[in-house]
């Protein structure tokens, strides 16, 4: 026995419903005879009687209350299902892989993230922290499909917008007698000592800010690593030392830090969004829409 066509299905569904073969087939803007030879050929193919018809009523049989019970339940999953593919298609319900530096996820990401959420409810963002190369190798796997990070980084065969440009900034100890200045000329760092993120994975940011202070005279002295921007605050309020961090860290400043820019010409460290080139899927597109309309481009 064949399955019956999804169409002769909603065909009987008309005519169940309205009990009533004219009233049905004006429903479904067909002729009444069309339609009377539809279910005629839906009842054949399934071997069962599904109507009692006389002159003057129409009636299910069991088998017919059974089949419109069904036939309601199939014809919304098919109208459900169909409605999920179109949305797909548009971007609207999926899932985007992102990965973002630590930067990132202080401020870009929450505002990309509650945007996002707000138009795009049904797509799944999934986050992951890396460092920018650990990003540039998962897009070029497949493993991410957007990655924020920042440049210079070898993003060949890969697009890249900049979000933002980030000046050199300072955290210092409150007492530190630098903090009495506006902006900080890089060379007055001479002798202070620093805290930096680590150099690798390269490129990092201390590759710049170490260029920035051979370009002004001076080789710097790196007194502390640390691998968390939280972690470099910390060392900074308790004394150690001196950070130069992309200015867009400074909204993690904390009670006993004073943050500075650095005095022009300050290096400059660009925050970008990257993906693959080519045709993007759907979900990851209407991200980037997102992406596009808060930062330009």
């Amino acid at each position: 026995m064949s399955v019956p066509e999804l169409r002769l299905v909603r065909y009987f569904v008309a005519v169940a419903e309205e009990l009533h073969f004219g009233r049905a087939a004006r429903r479904l803007h067909m002729a009444q005879p069309g339609l009377s030879q539809q279910i005629r050929s839906l009842e054949q193919q399934l071997g069962v009687r599904l109507l009692d018809r006389t002159s003057r009523q129409v009636r299910l049989t069991p088998a017919g209350t059974l089949l419109l019970n069904e036939g309601r339940r199939l014809l919304a999953l098919a109208e459900r299902t169909a409605d999920q593919v179109r949305r797909a298609g548009l971007g609207q319900v999926g899932r985007v892989t992102v990965a973002a530096i630590g930067s990132a996820t202080y401020d870009i990401i929450p505002r990309l993230l509650r945007e996002h959420r707000k138009r795009l409810p049904d797509v799944e963002v999934i986050l992951r922290e890396m460092s920018t190369p650990a990003q540039v190798q998962a897009l070029r796997s497949g493993e991410i499909d957007v990655g924020f990070l920042r440049l210079p980084a070898d993003v060949d065969e890969l697009v890249a917008h900049v979000v933002r440009e980030d000046r050199m900034a300072l955290m210092l100890p409150e007492s530190h007698p630098l903090g009495a200045m506006r902006e900080i000329p890089l060379r007055a760092l001479a002798h202070e000592r620093l805290i930096v993120f680590p150099a690798a994975p390269r490129p990092s940011w201390v590759d710049t800010v170490v260029a920035a202070c051979r370009e002004a005279g001076f080789e710097p002295n790196v007194a502390q690593e640390a691998m968390e921007s939280a972690t470099v605050v910390s060392f900074v309020a308790a004394g150690i030392g001196v950070a130069p961090v992309p200015e867009g860290l400074l909204m993690l400043a904390r009670p006993g830090v004073v943050c500075r820019m650095v005095a022009p010409p300050a290096p400059v460290t660009r925050l970008a969004v990257v993906h693959r080139a080519g045709e993007l899927l759907p979900a990851v597109a209407t991200l980037m829409g997102v992406v596009h309309e808060l930062w330009g481009g």
